[in-house]
């Protein structure tokens, strides 16, 4: 029997290895053979280039040729060896959530759950777990935009010292459908219309709103696609949510029903339609890049995990089904735990080795953790494994660095694709007696055992009747938002049913709206020049008593700090020195970040003759790439500046988005160009009069939501 110890190594920098020189003595390689047989990951911190061989290499940019023009000789192994492996560089993407980004941390357990769970992650206060998290997209493919109007994946694996759990959620709780079953047909209406292959990354087209539009059950989740949830500022600045209903199991064999929560410490913020879109074309890596500058600024994100837990008899008395995954459970009635925080402050090594393969699946659990009836659930269980199949090539997935248990990993699996263990012995199979009896599995000693839930019924394909109520909770969400998130609702809503090209879907769909509230639905048809349709029938008559939820709203729950945004000063020749220092000064005090933006990428000259460094030049940072803005110009640059197209859009869109703006008197040439100068109002801030630290103070509100901007 094979028992090995899985455990990342950190490797020595090729950066390192560089700095070394080119005559530097190459290492003498260590063994690439551990105790007791199993062969080791090679080493790569050698300063000589070799083939994936071992053998050093002379020249890696010319081709072996018959002569200095003649034909490429096929006895070239280096070139073929290097084409050969960037033939063969890409694996399949996955089939959902293919732009993805990663980043690892740990998370600490604040409050024991010794008392509902046998987990041995939440056993100890300070007990620290190592993390993988992998944020997405759902709907666009590898090489598509950061800022699409989608679900945003929050999918978790701890590295306990009980086998891997993988907490693979959202950052919405609920979900589209109710039985695994309709999976396939969610994605395929949402992907790119298999005639056409457009459009990419959004629902934005017939296929998606013709399947909603007989699909009822999805009514609520578009209530909340259509949202700002669904277009994030930040992954930081999004919560996560475990979707499905799963169990707790104590050491006693009590099982409690649990619902999990990631709440961002961050507060939670979103960006507006039209600056998604602008976002999208000045820096489709948008959220990407602001992960990776976070963790590598000492800015570390982190995330709360709360849990809701609840017993069969809440259960039993709660107005919908548990085990319905549209549905959830209001804070109000089950308050979130705070249980532990988990911090991301390590960026990925490799995006390929590690976000790229690493493999999430619903069904890894660890003793303490167990699973529901939930339908959806129960089919990614069954999914998500055989898909790594498909995209990893290989059932020794797990033997991948990324994937790999940080505990002792002991079993009778053997050889396959890509094997890189050494087992060493006799015996391949369990039981027997070479290995001995103390190496079987041990029910009752740590082994994992399934909460014993007694089941009876018969076979059938059928819909519990509990799950029958597709609107009451949609009607909850909307009455539960700020009118200015309601007004985000319904322009959303007519921008994704305008762009289909047929009216019976529009109708379709606002014939179900007015289920979820009169108001709404008569807006989006309003929208669209649609007369209002009649009501569609429900399978259940929705309920209008469940009272507003605060928790479902983004507003409600603003984070009253700028902490881990940006704000973009733009400065060109001769501006105020002190203030632009006084504006990075009173940033960095309030743990914003600071970019400077100038007419050229080489800086400005303040008014002290200092050279002020440009972080962009104003063609490639439009306001939208920032949370507020400030304009310090020179007053013999101003009105050159005033004359730039790209000088005007920075403040029109500033305005046009709600955002606090900073000006001097000197920027008012521009501010006038930009057709803003009559509308100024509280939003704007002349910094002439105002200091620094009062500035930093008023962009805690992040948006001047009182300015009178349609969407």
């Amino acid at each position: 029997m094979s028992t090995t110890s899985q455990k990342t190594t950190s490797k020595t920098s090729k950066a390192s290895a560089a700095k070394a020189g080119n005559n530097a003595k190459p290492k003498t390689p260590a063994s690439h053979v551990a105790e007791g047989g199993d062969i080791q990951q090679p080493v790569e911190d050698g300063n000589i280039m070799t083939t994936a061989q071992g053998t050093p290499l002379s020249d890696d940019q010319n081709s072996l040729k018959a002569g200095d023009r003649g034909p490429t000789l096929m006895e070239d192994f280096a070139m073929r060896e290097k084409i050969f492996h960037f033939d063969h560089e890409r694996i399949p993407e996955r089939v959902v959530h293919a732009r993805g980004y990663g980043a690892r941390g740990t998370f600490e357990t604040l409050d024991p759950l010794t008392d509902i769970t046998s987990a041995n992650l939440f056993a100890n206060k300070g007990e620290k777990t190592e993390v993988f998290v992998r944020f997405s997209t759902v709907a666009g493919n590898k090489g598509s935009f950061d800022l699409a109007r989608d679900v945003r994946g929050f999918a978790v694996k701890f590295y306990t010292k009980e086998g891997n759990w993988d907490l693979v959620g959202n950052n919405i709780p609920v979900f589209f459908i109710q039985d695994a079953i309709k999976f396939p047909d969610l994605v395929h209406s949402v992907k790119e219309e298999p005639d056409r292959g457009f459009p990419q990354a959004q629902s934005a087209h017939d296929n998606f709103w013709d399947f909603v539009s007989f699909t009822p059950e999805a009514i609520h989740m578009t209530l909340w696609q259509m949202s700002d949830r669904a277009i994030p500022r930040s992954f930081r600045f999004m919560d996560g949510f475990g979707v499905h209903t799963y169990r707790f199991v104590n050491e006693d064999g009590k099982a409690t029903f649990v619902k999990f929560h990631w709440k961002t410490a961050q507060g939670l913020q979103s960006v507006l339609w039209n600056e998604a879109v602008k976002i999208n074309g000045a820096d489709p890596d948008f959220h990407r890049r602001d992960l990776w500058d976070a963790i590598h600024s000492g800015d570390a994100p982190s995330w709360d995990l709360a849990v809701q837990v609840f017993d069969e008899d809440f259960a039993e008395k709660f107005e919908f089904d548990v085990l319905d995954p549209t549905k959830l459970i209001p804070e109000e009635q089950v308050p979130l735990r705070i249980v532990g925080r988990m911090t991301l402050d390590q960026a990925v090594d490799n995006d390929f080795a590690q976000t790229e393969q690493v493999a999430f699946c619903t069904q890894n659990v660890v003793p303490g953790i167990d699973f529901s009836d939930d339908p959806l659930l129960q089919g990614r269980n069954f999914s998500y494994l055989d898909t790594q199949l498909s995209r990893l090539g290989t059932t020794n997935f797990t033997q991948l660095p990324v994937n790999a248990p940080r505990c002792p990993v002991a079993n009778f699996q053997r050889d396959g694709h890509m094997q890189t263990h050494v087992p060493s012995g006799r015996a391949n199979y369990q039981p027997n007696g070479w290995s001995g009896d103390e190496r079987g599995p041990r029910a009752g000693a740590g082994g994992y055992v399934t909460y014993p839930e007694e089941v009876n019924g018969p076979k059938v394909r059928h819909r519990s009747k509990t799950f029958a109520d597709h609107y009451s909770q949609a009607r909850q969400f909307w009455i539960s938002q700020t009118p200015v998130e309601q007004d985000h609702i319904v322009a959303a809503y007519v921008f994704e049913l305008g762009k289909c090209e047929v009216e019976e879907i529009r109708s379709r769909i606002v014939a179900h709206l007015r289920n979820v509230h009169e108001d709404l639905a008569a807006r989006v048809a309003d929208g669209l020049a649609l007369e209002l349709p009649d009501a569609a029938e429900p399978a259940l008559a929705p309920r209008e008593d469940l009272p507003a939820s605060d928790a479902l709203s983004i507003l409600k729950n603003s984070p009253a700090t700028f902490a881990g945004r940006k704000l973009g000063i733009f400065v060109s020749d001769g501006a105020d020195a002190a203030l632009v220092n006084g504006l990075k000064d009173a940033m960095d005090k309030s743990g914003a970040q600071v970019e400077i933006v100038a007419p050229k990428i080489g800086g400005a000259t303040l008014s002290d003759g200092a050279k002020l460094a440009a972080d962009q030049h104003i063609q490639g940072a439009p306001s939208v790439l920032y949370d507020a803005v400030a304009i310090v110009l020179g007053a013999d640059s101003a009105a050159d500046v005033a004359e730039l197209a790209t000088a005007q859009d920075f403040v029109s869109d500033a305005f046009a988005h709600q955002k606090f703006v900073g000006y001097t008197p000197e920027a008012e040439p521009l501010l006038d160009e930009a057709g803003v100068a009559e509308k100024l109002d509280d939003g704007f801030i002349n910094l002439a009069t105002t200091k620094p630290t009062q500035f930093a103070k008023t962009l805690a509100d992040l948006r001047y939501w009182d300015r009178p901007v349609k969407p």
